[in-house]
């Protein structure tokens, strides 16, 4: 008997495919894992925002797809590979938000429906600058927006 599922990675916040083998019940088992790919399908053309140390800047994001529904929202911002904030099913997720960004970002939910996900990163630190990707699930797509820091 064979069976297909899904194991969570807590560290990376993503997941692994595998596929299992079993000699009937409750006996031996194989696991294979599978490689599983996520194609993104577009990618915007980047966007600049400066800011200055101490003060904010909004980094936009937006979506081609209208209209959304609570449920169908799925947005992921990411800096060197670090999660800076997410959005799931239309609420605000800080799950695995590394400490950086922690109370210093905020987005805009009365805007969610109409498929805005910019978020606004407060406190500006000479660190904060760089590309900064924010990930559309539903769409498969990519916005990137770079963050210059001027100032001290």
């Amino acid at each position: 008997m064979w069976s297909l599922g899904q194991l969570a990675i807590q560290s990376g916040g993503g997941s692994q495919t595998f596929c299992r083998q079993s000699e009937g019940p409750a006996k031996y088992s194989q696991v294979y894992f599978l490689p599983v790919f996520l194609f993104i399908n577009g990618v915007s053309l980047q966007q600049t925002v400066v800011g200055f140390i101490g003060g904010s800047a909004v980094l936009p994001c937006s979506s081609k797809d209208l209209p959304h529904t609570i449920q169908s929202i799925g947005v992921y911002w990411r800096h060197s590979g670090q999660n800076v904030y997410g959005i799931i099913y239309g609420k605000v997720s800080v799950k695995g938000q590394h400490p950086e960004y922690r109370n210093r970002t905020e987005s805009f939910p009365e805007e969610y429906l109409r498929g805005n996900f910019s978020i606004k990163l407060n406190n500006l630190q000479h660190t904060d600058a760089g590309e900064y990707k924010c990930y559309i699930i539903k769409e498969s797509f990519v916005q990137i927006v770079k963050l210059l820091i001027k100032g001290e």
